[in-house]
This record gives structure tokens, C-alpha cells and sequence, in this order.
């Protein structure tokens, strides 16, 4: 699969997001070792703390589904400056993803490839209990 259609879905799923506080929508594609895609949107909440991104939200559809082992996440974002994961969706794709291939974009086509231990070195996990 490449990585257009990953971008597309991602792109699609934006579309749904739920941003009236901050008005920042962002769109993931996940695409699990199957090659199926698992899509999620950020969905804010009046108290911030609560809102959960666009990122969490494709794996955890992706896990609830039984989707294991994952090749590749797109992130899209209307932002001149491609916009990376935070902090929290970092962990979170590292302890389900592992070194996964992260895709950055924008609604104007343009696009960055990476690994998520450049984005996140010396990353916590399991490892280390």
C-alpha cells in the first residue's frame, strides 16, 4: 500500500474531528500489519486534559478491533510546518507500534517520512520494568 492512500485516510478522518475549543483538526491513519487502516480524528472536551488525540484514537480502535502488529502511521494537519506527535501519542505509539514508520502532512501536500525513535529516543517501554 502506499503511502498516498495511508495520507488520504488520515486526511478523511480529519474531517470528523471534534475541535470546537481549539479549532486544531487532526486526522491518523494506522496501518496494521495486515495492512489494514485504522483511522481516528482528535476529540476535544471542554476541560482540555480530556481531549484525546487523533493519533491515540487510531490505535486504540486499532487494539479494540484485534489488530496487532503495526507497519506505518500518517498524521495530517493543517499546519504549514508539518506537526509531530506530542509527548503522550509518542509513548503510545512506541509501546504498541514499536520503531514505526511515521508519516507527517499537510492539506497542501506536503509530506515527511520517519522513524518514531528519531521523534522519540531513549523511549520508556516494558523493557524497563
Amino acid at each position: 500500500m502506499n503511502t498516498d492512500f495511508l495520507i488520504d485516510a488520515a486526511t478523511r478522518a480529519r474531517e470528523h474531528a471534534h475541535a470546537p475549543f481549539s479549532k486544531f483538526r487532526v486526522g491518523a491513519a494506522v496501518e496494521d500489519a495486515a495492512g489494514q487502516i485504522h483511522t481516528g480524528c482528535n476529540v476535544e472536551n471542554a476541560t482540555y486534559g480530556l481531549t484525546v488525540c487523533a493519533e491515540r484514537i487510531a490505535v486504540f480502535k486499532a487494539i479494540s478491533e484485534g489488530a496487532r502488529g503495526f507497519r506505518r502511521v500518517a498524521i495530517v494537519a493543517d499546519t504549514d510546518t508539518l506537526t509531530p506527535p506530542c509527548g503522550a501519542c509518542r509513548q503510545i505509539l512506541w509501546e504498541f507500534c514499536g520503531d514505526v514508520e511515521i508519516v507527517l502532512a499537510n492539506l497542501r501536500g506536503k509530506s515527511e517520512t520517519l522513524r518514531l525513535g528519531t521523534l522519540f529516543p531513549r523511549a520508556f517501554d516494558a523493557s524497563f520494568l
